[in-house]
């Protein structure tokens, strides 16, 4: 395109001094063939009126040959103009090339450099525009668009790392209870159970670790599905109170440290029985695991929600890691030797809200870690 506004400009230019040369040639030429005979006639003619004693007559001839002389001045300064106009057209022509490179033709070339660049994955760049010009809002558009690419890159590496991280976590928590099961199975295989007690003991071992790499496999899962947004709630009518109950009880007949402080009241939600589940033994797993100390669950109702209470008495969760508590794979700092994956509280929360609710955390003045899960009450 470049090339093409060259070649058009400067045909522009010969041609308008090609027409100017022309035309003062062609006055040029009409004035010396015509304006020379004439006055050779002329001046023949008042020669001939002198000889003739005519002086009168001869003195108005020259008179007449004066005047014809300065009219034939005029295509000269006709010449004279018309290499002016020439001028002026050629710098006019010039000048509009010139506006036309600046303003059309640099911007778009730095588009093109730019767009060549993009093409070869570079997105560091940026590309400096000015709204004045033409392609001033596209190029703003153009390079907001590199920049949404570099987030968006920047994101996809930042899920691959984190993937990556999840998988080699899991990997590594994962061998952790294989190693305890193996070790206790090959126990048991070479006779070292020497009592009922001890064997109770080993097979209890083996049932607990058994549990963990379910629960290890079981945050994969939900991780995978929750980055798909696959993951299926199936809300049903619940009255909260009665199935609380039975779930924390169910856990308690296997765990002395866990206790459920019924309410004197009952409250229908809409949730998912199955997830709602999953919310329950993944914090009072993680209240196990982290505090070591009795947990208590109890209940609250206000007059459009209803609150389910998780109290332990351990040290809590330090102000620092309050606000990054929920975020997938983020592990606080008293989390200590114990394994994990950072993904409990990430999956309590998503599956919390996929269910209209909300889950918070706090320390109270009393000690310990206070874990609310708050759901909408079912109207009547």
């Amino acid at each position: 395109m470049k090339t093409r506004i060259i070649r058009v400009t400067l045909f522009f230019i010969i041609l308008i001094i090609g027409a100017s040369v022309w035309f003062v040639h062609t006055d040029r030429n009409s004035y010396s063939s015509d304006s020379n005979g004439e006055m050779i006639v002329a001046v023949n003619e008042i020669e001939q009126l002198i000889n003739m004693g005519e002086n009168e007559n001869a003195a108005e001839k020259a008179a007449l040959l004066k005047t014809e002389i300065r009219s034939k001045e005029n295509p000269v300064r006709k010449s004279s103009d018309t290499y002016i106009i020439c001028i002026i057209g050629c710098v006019f022509t010039i000048s509009v090339f010139g506006y036309v490179y600046f303003s059309i033709l640099r911007p778009f070339d730095k588009m093109k450099a730019f767009a060549e660049k993009i093409a070869q994955g570079n997105f560091d760049i940026p590309l400096n525009y000015e709204r004045s010009n033409y392609f001033g809002s596209f190029t703003w558009a153009f390079d907001s668009m590199r920049r949404e690419i570099t987030k968006a890159r920047a994101c996809e590496r930042e899920a691959i790392d984190n993937n990556k991280t999840v998988i080699a976590t899991l990997s590594h928590d994962i061998k952790t209870p294989v190693a305890s099961i193996r070790a206790y199975a090959e126990g048991l295989d070479a006779n070292l159970d020497s009592s009922p007690e001890k064997r109770r003991k080993y097979l209890s071992v083996i049932m607990r670790k058994c549990d963990e790499v379910s629960k290890l496999t079981d945050d994969l899962f939900l991780h995978s599905l929750s980055d798909l947004d696959k993951l299926k709630i199936q809300p049903e009518k619940l009255e909260l109170t009665e199935f609380m109950e039975n779930t924390v009880s169910e856990i308690a007949a296997e765990h002395e440290d866990v206790h459920f402080m019924r309410p004197d009241f009952t409250a229908e939600v809409s949730a998912d029985r199955n997830r709602l589940t999953q919310i329950t033994e993944n914090l009072i797993n993680n209240a196990r695991k982290y505090a070591h100390t009795d947990i208590t669950v109890s209940m609250e109702k206000l007059p459009n929600t209803v609150i389910i209470r998780f109290l332990d008495s351990g040290s809590g969760i330090p102000d620092a890691d309050m606000p990054f508590i929920f975020e997938k794979f983020y592990r606080g700092k008293n989390a200590g030797n114990e394994q994990g994956s950072g993904l409990g509280l990430y999956i309590v929360k998503y599956l919390t809200e996929a269910q209209g609710g909300e889950v918070c955390l706090r320390n109270p003045d009393t000690g310990g870690l206070e874990v609310t899960v708050s759901l909408p009450l079912q109207s009547s």
